[in-house]
């Protein structure tokens, strides 16, 4: 029961990790209707900001706000001097012009940083064990990871139901167009959008830097599961990739856990250690695939009008 509960919590855990770097993701995509590859990177720069600024400024705290800061205004430079000309382009056009941009961020962390990675030491107080119910202890610094993971997630929903900010986001999603007209600055709602989005994602790479390695190229498989979460959330859902991201993190951290004891039924040891992770992996996609088959709009489909 211990071992069910601790690996319950590492689903939860990856999922809300998931859910940062999908928000951002959805949220550029469901209004700027851009498809952004070079998301991952941002969740990169995060990472290594963070390191670099955490031995500078001598404290976790300083550092992270700084690289969230940093990564923010990385994300409307780059918003204003490359990605506002894809605009009027084609999807086609936006996936190769953001696969540059992973090229061209990768070989800048290259220059910067050097090609051997780095690392992101947590403070003493999130160090450790703590009891989070009789008998099942489990990591400090996961848990803290769960409680940020929460706490952006009220953030965001108060920002996007609540707020004047949030309702012009909600109507962007449903028809750009319309709201231009009416007078709003889309453009600069767009650079709000992505700077919120650019943040998001260094959030969630500085949050998973304790736990990987920071290196060149750690933003770009975990985009993978971004967009999966985005598909089966519903372009756009905030909400949406908050559930797809749990249901995602759960899938995977269960499948790990379990699945490679089931096939010890079946298959050698051995066999099963490498069966059990990629059938785990292979789920994630078919679970994908049922939902394109079955609600191809998502969970949480957000109302949109022709673009």
């Amino acid at each position: 029961m211990t071992f069910f509960l601790e690996q319950l919590l590492n689903g939860v855990q990856l999922g809300l990790l998931l859910f940062l770097l999908a928000a951002g993701l959805t949220l550029v995509f469901g209004i700027m209707d851009l498809v952004n590859l070079a998301h991952g990177s941002l969740y990169m720069v995060g990472a290594y900001l963070a390191a670099s600024l955490t031995v500078m400024l001598k404290s976790f705290v300083l550092g992270v706000i700084a690289a969230l800061a940093g990564t923010a205004l990385l994300g409307i430079a780059l918003e204003m001097l490359a990605l506002r000309r894809l605009y009027p382009r084609d999807h086609l056009d936006h996936v190769l012009g953001t696969f540059g941009l992973i090229l061209f961020f990768n070989e800048a962390v290259r220059l910067i940083w050097g090609a051997a990675g780095m690392t992101l030491a947590v403070p003493p107080y999130l160090n450790g064990l703590v009891e989070v119910l009789p008998g099942v202890a489990y990591p400090i610094y996961r848990l803290a990871i769960i409680i940020a993971g929460v706490l952006v997630a009220l953030f965001l929903y108060v920002l996007v139901q609540h707020t004047r900010v949030g309702m012009l986001i909600r109507a962007g999603a449903s028809n750009r167009e319309m709201i231009g007209a009416l007078g709003v600055n889309i453009n600069r709602l767009y650079t709000i959008v992505f700077s919120v989005g650019a943040a998001l994602a260094a959030l969630a790479g500085i949050m998973a830097a304790p736990i990987l390695t920071v290196q060149i190229g750690m933003g770009e498989n975990i985009l993978i599961l971004a967009f999966v979460v985005i598909v089966i959330g519903g372009i756009g859902s905030v909400r949406g990739a908050l559930v797809a991201a749990l249901l995602i993190g759960l899938i995977d951290t269960m499948g790990r856990a379990y699945l490679p004891d089931l096939l010890r039924l079946i298959f050698t040891a051995r066999a099963a250690s490498v069966t059990g992770p990629a059938l785990s992996s292979m789920m994630i996609y078919l679970v994908m695939a049922a939902f394109l088959i079955v609600r191809p709009e998502g969970l949480f489909p957000v109302p949109s009008a022709r673009r």
